[in-house]
């Protein structure tokens, strides 16, 4: 037993055995004085951070907050009016019959690639439009009005707007075709062009007027009198500015119109009453009464419209009326132009030219007879360029 009781106590451990590296310092260290001075001012630097006080927050002018969230609505009003439009021009796309659409040589880049879109409006009605013994079925109407041939139970139904609109990089320019002009539709050889339509709709009459023009057709738009009424009235009217003085009546008295030459606002009812004008009880002399008139009535609709989409001047009342013009828009047309094409056609007739021609007939026979020479022109002034082939024009002419 060890002395002294010493063999009762812990014992401590024994010390380690251990190495004690020093690291080296590097090569520009060694050549580098000890910056006391520079240490200091740092530490004396992160002690005033330290004391000092933040700055009170400087709360902003109530102008610019205002201005803020004023930019804030401004743009979501915008994108509320381009998601009507968009929801709306896709809506009208999907009621193109299938066999019109089939028909055509179109694709979704307008701007960087020029289109020929065929405008076609029919002698249908409804009851907003017509009196008691005119105005067609549901049924009737939504056949016309996609394209359709007349389903069982409707009288065919002919096209009297016949327009073909070039737009695209740029360009914006209109040729009408007069729905009486002769011309040779295939499968059932020369009748009047408007003919097509009640012998195999909308698909046939792109078939025709392919044939006539020489050109391809690439999107379609068949007019909705009631969404182009509501249209132009969402535009709070159109200017138009005639070239002579028009008297008129339709539909039994229901729509007139007596203007004088010169400027005059529309609204939607007697924007479609001067589309439809044939007969002119208080014209010029040099008004001839045939359809040559009513082609010309109608691209002064459609300038009309364009005007009122980009004036300068209406921007605040197209701004606040947003949302109503984007979704009326695309109603005004069942069309092949859904949400990312039809934007562009907006964007190409903002931007383009407003060049309208007419066909013009070697004379006012019935049918009206379209020499080649005067065909070939118009077609060369629409596309800016030869036709990728001959058109065929009227047959004699």
């Amino acid at each position: 037993m060890p002395a002294n009781g010493e063999g009762d106590r812990p014992q401590p451990p024994e010390r380690p055995d251990y190495t004690v590296y020093r690291s080296r310092p590097r090569l520009r260290d060694r050549f580098r004085k000890p910056d006391l001075e520079g240490l200091r001012e740092r530490l004396r630097r992160g002690s005033d951070k330290r004391d000092r006080k933040p700055k009170p927050e400087v709360e902003r002018p109530l102008w610019r907050r205002i201005a803020k969230w004023a930019g804030i609505a401004a743009l979501a009003w915008i994108l509320l009016s381009f998601l009507a439009f968009a929801v709306s021009a896709q809506i009208q796309e999907f009621k193109l019959a299938d066999g019109a659409d089939e028909a055509l040589d179109g694709n979704p880049f307008m701007l960087v690639s020029p289109q020929n879109i065929l405008v076609l409006g029919t002698d249908i009605r409804s009851g907003a439009f017509a009196g008691p013994e005119e105005a067609a079925s549901k049924k009737c109407l939504e056949a016309a009005g996609e394209g359709k041939g007349a389903p069982e139970g409707c009288d065919p139904v002919r096209s009297d707007t016949i327009m073909v609109v070039r737009a695209g990089r740029g360009t914006f320019r209109k040729l009408s075709i007069p729905r009486d002009t002769l011309a040779e539709i295939p499968g059932h050889g020369a009748d009047k062009i408007n003919a097509a339509y009640a012998l195999g709709g909308a698909k046939l009459t792109i078939r025709t007027v392919e044939n006539f023009l020489g050109i391809d057709v690439d999107q379609l738009a068949i007019v909705d009198f009631d969404g182009f009424r509501n249209f132009i009235d969402s535009l709070g009217g159109i200017e138009v500015d005639l070239p002579t003085p028009v008297c008129t009546s339709q539909s039994g008295g229901a729509f007139n119109l007596d203007l004088d030459e010169g400027e005059h606002t529309l609204n939607g009812f007697q924007a479609i009453t001067l589309a439809r004008t044939r007969d002119n009880e208080c014209g010029s002399g040099e008004f001839t009464g045939s359809d040559l008139e009513r082609a010309q009535f109608q691209q002064i609709v459609i300038d009309g419209i364009k005007g009122r989409l980009t004036s300068i001047t209406r921007l605040p009342y197209n701004f606040i009326k947003g949302p109503i013009i984007g979704w009326n828009a695309p109603r005004a047309f069942v069309s092949s132009m859904g949400a990312l094409t039809m934007p562009q056609l907006v964007l190409s007739s903002a931007v383009g030219g407003s060049g309208s021609e007419v066909l013009q007939p070697q004379s006012l026979s019935d049918p009206l007879i379209i020499p080649q020479e005067e065909c070939r022109q118009k077609v060369e002034e629409l596309l800016g360029s030869e036709p990728d082939r001959e058109p065929a024009c009227s047959p004699g002419g």
